[in-house]
């Protein structure tokens, strides 16, 4: 009897041991988490690379300063080369800013040599009829970035949906949601409301609701990111929140990294 006592003894040891060892699904595994190219401007594709490595974050935004808009199709297969090196795939380019013809042909031909199915872009507004045709011509989409209340076109998500008209167009938005609370909005009303123009997300938290805000490392600003997550799970939101840390520009990775951090937090939380 006293073997047998030590041996369910054992065996319930053995299956606790186990039960603690089970992995549960965490709620930022629902979402795939990157980071915007212009938190790193000051510093090379590679280190940017290492940066990303050490926070396991397997998405970026490529900008020009890493890849040109002239390159070539061997220069890029060779960025993507250096990108599957640290496992981070460079999922989307731009943003692209346009400001002729001229331009915005040279945005479609540089994401159809990355082969892209889609550029983050900001067109002028007098060229967005330009910009429908192309896309109509091409396949490859474009989502305009939109940057608030500083002066620049497109504002807001609402704006990219007055002027577009028809989210069929192929011609969606980049929701910056920093610029969004920065123009007083509700973002997450608006995530719901806009959902079928969200192409792309960028991610930040802001010290202020006004014109005069500024980025801050999540969690640090008036952001109320609880709302914000519940929304884009509402929608099925599929594509990549990308965190974008527009402070300290030549030391931006601990903001990085604790907003990051932060974020995961927020989508674990709300699962």
């Amino acid at each position: 009897m006293k073997r047998i006592a030590t041996a369910a003894a054992a065996l319930l040891l053995c299956l606790c041991a186990d039960a603690q060892l089970m992995k549960t699904p965490r709620g930022s595994e629902d979402f795939k988490i990157g980071v915007a190219g212009y938190s790193y401007r000051s510093f090379t594709l590679e280190q940017t690379l290492e940066y990303l490595k050490s926070i396991d974050v397997h998405y970026l935004s490529i900008k020009s300063w890493w890849l040109p808009l002239d390159a070539t199709e061997e220069q890029m297969d060779a960025l993507k080369a250096k990108c599957a090196e640290y496992g981070v795939e460079g999922y989307i380019l731009g943003p692209i800013y346009m400001n002729s013809e001229a331009e915005v042909d040279a945005a479609f031909d540089y994401a159809a040599r990355y082969g892209s199915d889609m550029f983050i872009g900001v067109p002028a507004y007098e060229l967005l009829d330009y910009t429908i045709q192309k896309v109509a011509e091409t396949g490859i989409r474009v989502a305009i970035h939109t940057h608030g209340p500083d002066g620049a076109p497109f504002p807001d998500i609402r704006k990219v949906a007055e002027m577009v008209k028809d989210p069929g167009l192929g011609v969606g938005c980049c929701m910056d949601l920093g610029h969004c609370v920065r123009m007083g909005e509700d973002i997450a009303k608006d995530i719901k409301k806009y959902r079928k123009w969200i192409y792309d997300i960028h991610i930040k938290d802001e010290s202020e609701a006004t014109l005069a805000g500024q980025t801050m490392e999540m969690g640090h600003g008036v952001v109320d990111f609880k709302p914000v997550v519940k929304a884009l799970r509402k929608i099925g939101y599929k594509g990549v929140i990308s965190f974008e840390f527009e402070k300290d520009g030549n030391d931006p990775h601990q903001g990085v990294a604790e907003s990051i951090g932060y974020l995961r937090g927020v989508l674990d939380s709300t699962k």
